[in-house]
This record gives structure tokens, sequence and C-alpha cells, in this order.
């Protein structure tokens, strides 16, 4: 289960930002020492799981899973589903995914009916309604702390950025030498920084290719050396940390491992909506179905997904503690949810011909998927 409050993505910013001394956040992980300066180094797609399992091709992330060269290392949670949109709403915000409101890789909009595709934000949805909340990037800048993005040009104006990852200024490098550089020369821009930089190539080539092949096994190589390049180049009273926003698992191509929903008549049996992604499907119910649909889906899918109505996933703390799960993000959550914890995936190949295609998937809450590392590097 996500630990939220105490052990998730959502604690990392407002605990740093709090011992900065912005006012109105708590610091849920205590075990971090305060720091002036503060760096969040988020690599897409890297989970605890796939350090551990090479540490020749990532000598220096694997020095950092324990104590040593003034650096400590655990594994915190993702939050559920452990996904991009979902995971960099929680890192921005500092809220799980029932408060903020991105629960999903694709989620039914109340309003419309429609489902809404919360990392390409199709259809468009005006931001700040969807996500209402300042991110602590917002609150940091206006508590006087210097505050910084590093990332693609890409992600400069996307809505993703604007509900995530706004809040003093966002400077776009294509290059991840240029990211570190620059990320460095941001921290010591003052005597009080947050920064924040990103590197997706090691999610895009496990999607593609898989968390074993030669092409992640090279960009996990590279990504290693990048974290090495930043760490040292920490300005003085700093504080590096590396994390992700889901870890990831190879899923075979073959007929047990791969449900296909679109040729699967007895799942689609009083579906109105496929919501979620393959590891962690919302499912959104024709009316009157709910009690139906959900009877199916235990039957069909109970030995190897946890499948729970959407009140069930709600009170057993799935997309936050008790009582996080706001009305406007209620209607979001599927009629029921289904997240797998066998080697398997609901794809649809017509609906989702492209995320049906991939090797690595994600989204649920086994260990491979939901814990993320927290490596720590002090100057």
């Amino acid at each position: 289960m996500p630990e939220y409050g105490s052990g998730s993505l959502a604690d990392l910013l407002p605990t740093l930002a709090a011992g900065q001394g912005v006012p109105n956040l708590t610091a849920a992980i205590p075990e971090l020492t305060p720091a002036d300066r503060n760096c969040v180094f988020l690599i897409d797609g890297l989970g605890w799981e796939q350090i551990k399992a090479h540490p020749d091709e990532a000598p220096y992330l694997t020095s950092l899973l324990g104590t040593s060269r003034g650096s400590t290392g655990r594994p915190i949670t993702a939050g559920f589903p452990s996904t991009t949109a979902t995971s960099l709403a929680s890192v921005g915000t500092g809220l799980p995914p029932g408060a903020h409101g991105l629960p999903g890789y694709t989620v039914r909009d109340p309003a419309t009916g429609a489902l809404m595709n919360q990392l390409r934000w199709l259809p468009w949805t005006a931001p700040h309604v969807w996500q209402p909340y300042p991110t602590v990037f917002q609150l940091a800048d206006a508590a006087g702390v210097h505050t910084a993005q590093v990332s693609s040009p890409t992600f400069r104006n996307t809505p993703l950025t604007q509900v995530a990852l706004s809040g003093g200024t966002f400077h776009g490098r294509l290059t991840g030498e240029d990211r570190m550089d620059l990320a460095a020369a941001q921290l010591a821009a003052a005597d009080r920084s947050l920064v924040y930089t990103y590197y997706s190539e090691v999610d895009g080539k496990g999607h593609r290719f898989g968390v074993d092949s030669d092409a992640w096994r090279g960009q996990l190589m590279y990504v290693d050396r990048l974290v090495q390049r930043l760490a040292e180049q920490l300005p003085p009273r700093a504080a590096l940390y590396v994390t992700a926003d889901h870890g990831m698992i190879d899923i075979p191509f073959d007929d047990e491992s791969r449900i296909d929903f679109d040729e699967d008549w007895e799942l689609r049996a009083g579906v109105a909506l496929l919501g979620g992604e393959g590891r962690a499907r919302h499912v959104y119910a024709v009316d009157g179905a709910q009690d139906d649909v959900l009877t199916v889906w235990r039957e069909v899918l109970g030995d190897r997904f946890w499948v729970a109505s959407r009140d069930e996933a709600v009170e057993a703390g799935w997309f936050g503690p008790p009582g996080s799960v706001e009305e406007r993000v209620y209607g979001r959550i599927g009629d029921v949810v289904a997240a797998a914890h066998a080697d398997v995936v609901i794809t649809a190949s017509v609906q989702e011909p492209h995320e049906s295609a991939m090797v690595g998937m994600h989204g649920s809450m086994t260990p491979v998927e939901q814990l993320v590392p927290l490596l720590e590097v002090r100057s």
C-alpha cells in the first residue's frame, strides 16, 4: 500500500520546503535533514527494484542505496496508480491523488462523461479547474526561496507542468548533461533554493523494449553518469534527492499474460468506458450495472488482480488517507478499480493500440512498480 503521509512521493517536497522555512507545510519524512539548497532529480520509470537488479550498469546509484559518501538511500512509495501523471502531480503539489485529482492515466470527467487523458491532457480541460491547488514550488517561491525547474523544452507550457510543476522559473535544456549543469547552477543561485530536474528516456526505452533490454540498460548507464555529474557539482549546504515516478515490469506477449478487453465479452459486459492503463484499470459501468460488473471482474480476474469497488478502494486508502478523496475527484475514479498483482495486463487492442504494444508496463501496487528510490547526496 502507498505510505501516504510518511513515505510517499507526495511527502518529499513538503518535507524539503518545510525545512527551508516555507510555512504551512509538514515535514512528513523526518529523517531528511533540512538543507538550505535542495534539488530533486526525478528519473522517469527507474524504480528501486530496477536499481538493485543492475549494480553493474549503475555503480554510482548502487553506491547510494546504502550509507556511503555522506549519502543515504531507501525506497518510498509512488502512490496509486503508479503512473507518470499521477506521480508528478503528487510530487509537485505534495498531495495524494484523491486530493490533487489526477488519479490515473485516463479517467472519466464527470462533467462530460468522456475519458480524460491526464498525461496528454486530451480532451482539453481547464488545467486549474481540474487541479486547483498551488504547487509546492509556488508556495516556496512566495516564501522567498529561489525555485526552478530544469527539464526538456517540450514540457515548458504543458497543462501537466502548469498544474503540477510550475512556480519560479522554467529552464528548458535538450541534453541531460546541460540539465545537470544548469540544475547545479540554479542551486547555487541563492542562499535558499529548491530545484527540480527530470529525465524521461529510461521510461521510454522500458516501454518500448523492456526493462532488461540492451537499450534500457544503456539508458540506465547514461543516467547513472548524470546523477554523478550533478552530485559532483553540488554547491555548499546542498542536498540532492534522486527519485522516480514509478518502477516497471515486462509483460510477456501471450494470451495468459495479456487479456484483451476488446476481445473479451465477459469483461466488456455492462462496461461503458475502460480507463486507466493495463495494470491499473478504472472501469466505468453502464448505469445500474455497477454491482454486476464488479462481480464479473472479480470472478474472471480475482486470482490475478486486486478488484475493488470505488468505495472499497477509497476506504482502503488506495488514493490517499481516509477522508482525503475530495468530492470533485470521487467521480473520476472507476466504479470498479482493478490493480494487477500477477505478471498480467488488461490491454485494449482496438481502443489503445499503442499502449497495448508496450513491453514494459506499470501502474499497480506491486513492489517492482510501487517502490521508488529516495537517494540522498549532501555537500
